[in-house]
């Protein structure tokens, strides 16, 4: 199966050059984007009440969000690849961050469904162009334990979110929440004046929309196997974050400040995990840690669902996303160095954006079983179904740890930076 068109190179990396100030921007993008998309998780309940909805509608405004963004990625992926990565990347910062003040400013359930789907465009189209742009930049050899960093910017968005939710809620309620979704436009002008365009997207651009098109379909078998590994990938993440808070107070009738602090100490063990695990994963491998991060989360599931008391409840939660995130965290990585260069904008972002819209309908299913079983047993049953599906996922795939991007096929290699680039 081919595979791509990166190699390895005895040249001065490309990709070294202001790799700081793209990791800022790209974590703080992340980052920022996620805190929007939580705000819905943490006042999922709240916005029923207000819309006069059940959980199950408000949750599909979720399921709408995650739908939607495949059709951001196709659009700022591929304008990242004919144009570069900062314009795109500038122009979605912007354009998420004002569709997030007006979902504060929703008067109903309709109109707010139709600025979660257009906010789904922004989110998707914030993964691909950030990690691309990341990833080109920052070492070959620390090009792990950063790809945890960038990741894990997810992870402090939903920290963000929950202390928002903590202090914010309780007093003013759900919409002025929404209302600090603007500050993305302040990132949008440290892009325009501090981030530099990537090297590797000079080198190896594509000249004309055609060359691309044939460049994007030439990996097609590559790009069905991304899809299936990341439709895998946020089941796992989604399955076991976007309505942990409505278990919380569901099952366990706890307050809004308390939900708000459980899952925000469950965020530091994202955090936590994304780094341990992106670290690992440059030592021994992207997809050997992959899975033993997920083999982990498997063995904590009845921690993490059936807890008896408060303080295992807790240890489950941060244990849970330890690992989930740990997976994660080697995303960014792994899927950039399997893109080819002239792709790299387009193909990971929007491969990764296609397993949101097939796995984005997971929060909808656990509220729908919800309704016939405890939060608890939905969740754990659906767990431990995707979490074996993305091991397997994993196992089946390929992997080209430390390649360098953008160079030529070096004469020789070692066991951490193959020198073969197809099979």
């Amino acid at each position: 199966m081919q595979i791509g068109n990166n190699s390895l190179s005895r040249e001065k990396p490309l990709q070294a050059e202001g790799h700081r100030a793209a990791l800022i921007a790209g974590f703080s993008g992340w980052a920022l984007v996620a805190f929007d998309f939580f705000l819905v998780v943490f006042s999922l309940t709240a916005i029923a009440e207000d819309f006069h909805r059940t959980d199950k509608d408000i949750a599909l405004s979720i399921a709408l969000t995650l739908g939607f963004r495949p059709v951001g990625a196709f659009i700022f992926g591929l304008i990242a690849d004919r144009y570069g990565r900062r314009l795109p990347l500038i122009i979605n910062l912007v354009f998420y961050s004002a569709i997030e003040v007006l979902s504060g400013l929703a008067p109903n359930y309709a109109t707010f469904l139709v600025f979660r789907a257009l906010f789904g465009i922004g989110m998707g189209g914030q993964w691909g162009v950030g990690a691309s742009l990341t990833m080109e930049k920052v070492p070959a050899r620390l090009r792990g334990v950063l790809s945890g960093v960038l990741q894990e910017g997810y992870a402090v968005g939903y920290l963000l979110a929950a202390g928002c939710y903590f202090f914010i809620f309780p007093r003013w309620g759900w919409r002025p929440m929404f209302f600090l979704g603007g500050f993305p436009v302040l990132l949008a002008a440290y892009v325009l004046f501090y981030v530099k365009e990537s090297e590797v997207w000079k080198k190896t651009r594509h000249e004309t929309w055609g060359q691309l098109g044939r460049g994007i379909a030439s990996n097609w078998k590559l790009f069905i196997y991304l899809v299936l590994l990341m439709t895998m990938m946020n089941f796992v993440s989604h399955g076991t974050q976007d309505m942990y808070p409505t278990l919380l107070k569901r099952q366990w009738g706890f307050s809004p400040r308390k939900v708000a602090a459980v899952t925000a100490f469950s965020m530091v063990g994202a955090i936590v995990g994304g780094l341990a695990f992106g670290l690992l994963s440059d030592r021994f491998g992207r997809r050997r840690s992959m899975i033993l991060a997920l083999l982990c989360a498997l063995a904590v599931i009845p921690l993490w669902a059936f807890s008896p008391s408060l303080a295992l409840l807790v240890t489950g939660g941060f244990l849970m996303q330890f690992m989930v995130q740990g997976a994660w965290g080697i995303i960014p990585a792994h899927l950039s160095e399997l893109a080819p260069d002239s792709v790299r904008g387009f193909l990971p972002g929007f491969a990764y954006q296609c397993g949101v819209l097939l796995a984005g309908s997971v929060a909808y299913i656990e509220a729908l079983f919800a309704q016939r079983m405890s939060y608890a047993t939905a969740m754990a049953l659906t767990a431990v179904t995707v979490f074996t599906g993305a091991i397997i996922m994993t196992a089946l795939g390929r992997e080209r740890r430390g390649i360098h991007f953008g160079g030529h096929l070096a004469p020789s290699s070692s066991p951490a930076e193959p020198a073969l680039v197809s099979e």
